[in-house]
């Protein structure tokens, strides 16, 4: 769950911090509150810190504000993640169960919850570094001013057109995350039951929302 949340929050944050590898820092603000929707590809590396070992995934992510999102994994497994109004769905079709959370059982970081919620202010929230140009790319460094486990640094790579491509996650135990995005599509306009969720037959239902 943990492992989702964190490029949740990157990825929501991080298309308005484009302008930051612009030195247009007033404008980060104003391109976040004018996201609305988006849809996206991506292809994520998880790297463990000990042993270098590298799991790839792959799927789809869906963003609607305020704070909706359906981020899908499609290889090399199947695993389900639904930020609904009220509930958080993270379903693993291989273990045949579905956890459910309230959100704010989920969102137990301030940073997350304020961005997901589109409360956040990159400004207040990260030092931000630009690092220049990389593999025909511009560079940022995020820093957040108050580190979490699951987020300690990041990275983000963004073209001339300030669309975010990559972005490299690091937590607290060194472990690296990076998400490379394809397909960005702004404005999508999303069904209902994109950022819904109903179990299917069968399934385990592990029910914290009364906790």
């Amino acid at each position: 769950m943990q492992r989702h949340l964190v490029f949740l929050l990157t990825v929501l944050a991080l298309w308005c911090t484009s302008a930051l590898a612009q030195d247009l820092p007033d404008k980060v603000q104003k391109r976040y509150d004018a996201l609305k929707s988006f849809q996206a590809d991506f292809d994520q590396e998880l790297t463990n810190a000990a042993t270098r070992e590298v799991e790839k995934r792959a799927g789809v992510i869906n963003f609607q504000n305020p704070g909706l999102v359906r981020w899908e994994t499609l290889t090399p497994e199947k695993q389900l993640l639904v930020v609904g109004k009220e509930s958080v769905w993270d379903y693993i079709e291989s273990e045949n169960q579905v956890i459910r959370y309230r959100t704010d059982q989920a969102f137990t970081s301030k940073t997350m919850i304020r961005f997901l919620s589109g409360q956040a202010n990159l400004k207040e929230d990260f030092k931000v570094v630009d690092q220049g140009q990389d593999q025909g790319l511009n560079k940022v460094k995020l820093i957040p001013k108050e580190p979490e486990p699951g987020l300690v640094l990041a990275y983000l790579w963004v073209d001339g057109e300030g669309t975010v491509k990559h972005v490299f996650l690091v937590d607290f135990y060194g472990n690296g995350n990076l998400v490379k995005l394809k397909n960005f599509q702004p404005g999508v306009k999303h069904s209902a039951d994109v950022f819904s969720f109903s179990p299917p037959k069968g399934v385990t239902v592990l029910d914290n929302t009364k906790q």
